[in-house]
């Protein structure tokens, strides 16, 4: 099937979305790209959980971009927010005071866990990321941080050291003060484990020899993602990250909860780490807290640790920290997610339509090794063999077979979010139940083109 378009896009749209095209290849550098071996697609326009493509077509957002569109497109209520501030105060250095960021403050600090009450507000993830290990740093007087394989935390210099996934290698001369480890994954268990209770107990019993091995006492943090993201959204198993908990506290090491993709509502949850009960000593945050309408990021910081900088300068800060336009987003963001029960709304899409409805495509797909997820937050893992679980790409990289099956995505009216062998499941948590099942429908009919490259075309 495919997804009517409402709206027609006008001649000189298209016109401009033609010119965009010539300009972005003369001129712009594209991120995490061979410059010569791409060929972007434009987006003319946007509106809830739909863009629109440079031909004019419109497509069923199922990515929400870099799964930051947690509201979904142009939500009138945060438009009016930022044009508002826009003809109050557009701007402001960080040292003075501004009610956008006060009220964000506020606002972020009622949702976070514990005493998680003051804000550092930086411009994303990666930079949150950053000065959260700064902070660990500063405060424990310790150097070293631990974080796990199959995670991303963030381009810049040490958050892209801190990654552990492969964008991480061609950035790491090993002298970032930075150590990993295996977490959890039963699907490809690192731990010869067959039950959830054994990988669980296993991942902790090698955390903690690593810590002791790597010494114990020269940790400044240890950093986690509540549940990965790009890395594939694995759900940790029960006890797990109360086990990090624990580990951290015996050994004096500042846990950091990573929720920059997780956080604001993507896991049905305002902050995923609450899945798990857990109070961690920083919180990062980024990308949903005002849906990626104006770069913003931030630190959650605990009492403890703020502390530490009562009479102590922090040495670190940023030109546009608590930017008026960027947080005029975030308190409009915050209060359209509570007003129309976003939250909640992802939880139900998780529980009663995504879940329900990626276990029956993966029944009827012999491609599909295996889905995972919760809110709206979920990965479809693709392999050529069931038996095997080789994948339909490789770790790192894509394949012909992937791009494949994106471009019949795209050509049925679905945009995808596609990593390694993966497909993501990550529309706006304000989608609506009617435009989740299409864009469900549309997966199911485009896996076709995966299992044509199962081994043996059969069902394992």
């Amino acid at each position: 099937m495919t997804v009517a378009s409402s709206i027609r896009i006008s001649d000189d749209e298209l016109a401009a979305g033609r010119r965009a095209y010539e300009l972005d290849r003369k001129h712009v550098f594209h991120s995490w790209s061979a410059q010569a071996q791409i060929k972007p697609m434009t987006i003319t326009r946007a509106e809830g959980s739909y863009v629109w493509d440079g031909e004019g077509d419109r497509l069923l957002d199922f990515s929400s971009q870099l799964v930051n569109t947690n509201i979904g497109h142009q939500h009138p209520k945060v438009v009016e927010a930022i044009r508002d501030q826009a003809l109050k105060l557009c701007t402001v250095a960080p040292q003075h005071v501004n009610d956008a960021r006060s009220e964000a403050a506020r606002l972020i600090a009622e949702l976070t866990p514990g005493d998680l009450d003051r804000i550092l507000f930086t411009n994303a993830g990666a930079e949150a990321v950053e000065h959260a290990i700064r902070m660990a740093r500063l405060h424990t007087g310790k150097y070293k941080v631990l974080s796990a394989y199959r995670s991303y935390h963030g381009g810049t210099s040490l958050a892209i050291n801190i990654t552990g996934d492969p964008r991480r290698i061609p950035n790491d001369y090993g002298n970032a003060g930075t150590v990993h480890f295996f977490p959890p994954y039963l699907y490809r268990t690192a731990f010869h484990a067959s039950t959830e209770e054994e990988e669980c107990q296993r991942a902790l019993e090698h955390l903690e020899q690593l810590i002791q091995y790597e010494g114990s006492s020269s940790f400044a943090a240890l950093i986690l993602e509540s549940i990965p993201g790009t890395a594939g959204i694995m759900i940790p198993p029960p006890g797990y990250v109360k086990g990090v908990r624990e580990l951290a506290t015996k050994y004096g090491i500042i846990l950091i909860a990573d929720e920059v993709m997780a956080g604001f509502g993507r896991s049905g949850k305002w902050f995923a780490i609450e899945h798990f009960d857990v109070v961690p000593d920083l919180l990062t945050f980024a990308k949903g807290v005002n849906s990626g309408y104006v770069p913003l990021g931030g630190v959650a910081i605990s009492a403890e640790i703020a502390a530490t900088f009562d009479n102590r300068p922090y040495p670190g800060g940023l030109t546009y920290s608590g930017h008026p336009l960027a947080t005029a987003a975030a308190v409009a963001t915050i209060n359209a997610m509570r007003d129309e029960d976003m939250i909640g709304h992802a939880a139900m899409l998780g529980r009663e339509v995504l879940g329900p409805r990626l276990e029956a495509i993966a029944a009827r797909h012999p491609a599909v090794g295996e889905v995972r997820g919760t809110g709206a937050f979920w990965a479809v893992e693709l392999v050529k063999n069931r038996q095997t679980r080789e994948p339909l790409a490789p770790y790192g990289g894509s394949s012909p077979e992937m791009n494949e099956l994106v471009a019949v995505c795209k050509s049925r009216g679905l945009l995808p979010f596609a990593n390694f062998n993966r497909i993501h499941v990550v529309p706006p948590l304000n989608i609506t139940v009617e435009d989740a099942n299409a864009g469900l429908d549309i997966l199911d009919e485009a896996l076709a083109a995966a299992d044509a490259h199962v081994e043996g075309n059969h069902d394992g």
